[in-house]
């Protein structure tokens, strides 16, 4: 047994509070972390793992439960460890993100804005579009599994149908199980990437081993009949191609900008589809666009927000670490027929990235980084002058730190900040954050 594993007696006590994995904080004589708690609870628990803050801890028993608690709608809630908090009541899901953004705002970055924006809720079920599936055939069991890892471990959920991801993929969890268990190569297919486009699904299939004939077969008649597009991976990314046919044309919208974007199997856009829209809009309102301003677009990807904020603005630039997004950026310029948008491919965490670019004159900046955060191009954007910024975050920590930076150390000041519900039933926090330069 590990030297932190606990054999603890039962004990009981009262949630304080959620982490940030979503799991209810008992503070007693040594906090304990107990998955599937919720504040307010009275609950019999028991201490399983040792840390040195902190221990890990199992729920026995909800003495007095929350007026929160709903029924999770999930049967595999509790050992799949894409969801953490279906037990939560939307409602008071999106007030625990809001006080975690709050938390961090205060504890990490020594701030809080003027305005606290109110949070943006969509449809909590059936909305993403894009996820990484595990594949593993269990020989014991005669299985395969098909689904996202177990809560805190690292197997695979037998899982039979995810109820968070967008149709179709949301009942296929099953037939894919059976498929990949028919195939000769069933234990070599590693993953299965899926992207649910518009009009098209796509599932990119990581195979570790070129496939025969029959398996391609198997794979054919599969999207036949669920009308799907497969595609393989035998290497890296460079390797994904379509099982048949001419490439399948993925592509989104934003209606209320007349956008259209289309972008790769593998491409990294936003996994709620409403819930960008209405980010994008909430963004653009933020910037306040005039047809003279000059907008900087940093970690732009292919072009999310850039193509809507030049429907308005004069000119808008955008740069990217990868060449591929900047590629299908400046496609979907192309496609749209906007041509006041430039993109430029430069690693922003480095010290000239984006030099070029970023010795222009910008009024309006708009930044939306990866979860580690934007502080190393933080002075440059300082330097630049803009009247405001708008900062779109996946990670309340590296937020807080940023705007802290921003706020206390490179002359602007927040005006305001909000969350917007992007992972309903997940302890993912969206957030937004707008700042003004002090005069």
């Amino acid at each position: 047994m590990s030297r932190n594993r606990l054999t603890a007696a039962p004990e009981e006590g009262v949630v304080a509070a959620l982490n940030h994995d979503g799991a209810g904080v008992v503070r007693e004589a040594k906090t304990a972390f107990v998955a599937g708690a919720l504040p307010g609870e009275k609950i019999r628990y028991q201490r399983t793992r040792r840390h040195r803050a902190y221990d890990e801890a199992q729920l026995l028993e909800v003495l007095e439960p929350s007026a929160d608690r709903v029924t999770p709608r999930c049967a595999h809630f509790g050992v799949c460890g894409g969801c953490a908090l279906q037990h939560l009541s939307p409602e008071a899901q999106i007030a625990a993100k809001a006080r975690e953004l709050v938390d961090n705002l205060a504890r990490i970055g020594r701030v809080e804005p003027r305005e606290w924006l109110p949070p943006l809720q969509g449809a909590p079920w059936a909305y993403r579009r894009r996820a990484r599936l595990g594949v593993k055939y269990v020989l014991k069991r005669g299985e395969v599994l098909v689904g996202f890892r177990e809560r805190a471990k690292p197997y695979i959920a037998a899982l039979e149908r995810c109820e968070i991801l967008a149709p179709p993929m949301d009942g296929l969890i099953a037939p894919l199980k059976s498929l990949i268990g028919g195939l000769q190569a069933r234990e070599r297919i590693a993953q299965i990437e899926v992207a649910v486009a518009d009009t098209v699904t796509v599932l990119v299939l990581r195979n570790l081993d070129t496939l025969g004939e029959a398996d391609l077969a198997a794979l054919a008649a599969f999207e036949d009949r669920y009308g799907v597009r497969i595609y393989l991976q035998p290497g890296n990314h460079d390797t994904v191609h379509a099982l048949r046919g001419a490439p399948a044309d993925l592509h989104y919208r934003l209606s209320e900008y007349g956008l259209e974007f289309a972008f790769q199997p593998t491409d990294f856009v936003q996994v709620n589809a409403a819930m960008n829209a209405r980010l994008v809009a909430r963004a653009i309102e933020a910037l306040q666009i005039g047809p003279q301003d000059r907008v900087l677009d940093l970690f732009c990807g292919l072009g999310n927000f850039s193509l809507a904020i030049a429907r308005t603005a004069r000119e808008v630039v955008g740069i990217e670490g990868e060449a591929g997004l900047v590629a299908r950026a400046r496609a979907n310029a192309a496609r749209n027929g906007i041509e006041n948008a430039v993109f430029h491919v430069a690693d922003l965490t480095a010290a000239d990235g984006g030099a070029v670019a970023l010795a222009g004159g910008y009024t309006r900046v708009l930044l939306d980084p990866p979860r580690t955060g934007a502080l190393e191009v933080l002075p440059r954007v300082a330097a630049l002058g803009a009247e405001r910024i708008v900062y779109v975050s996946c990670h309340p920590g590296t937020l807080a730190r940023d705007l802290g930076v921003l706020c206390h150390d490179l002359g602007y000041r927040l005006l305001s900040a909000g969350v917007i519900d992007m992972f309903p039933h997940t302890n993912h926090v969206e957030s937004i954050a707008v700042l003004e330069r002090r005069t």
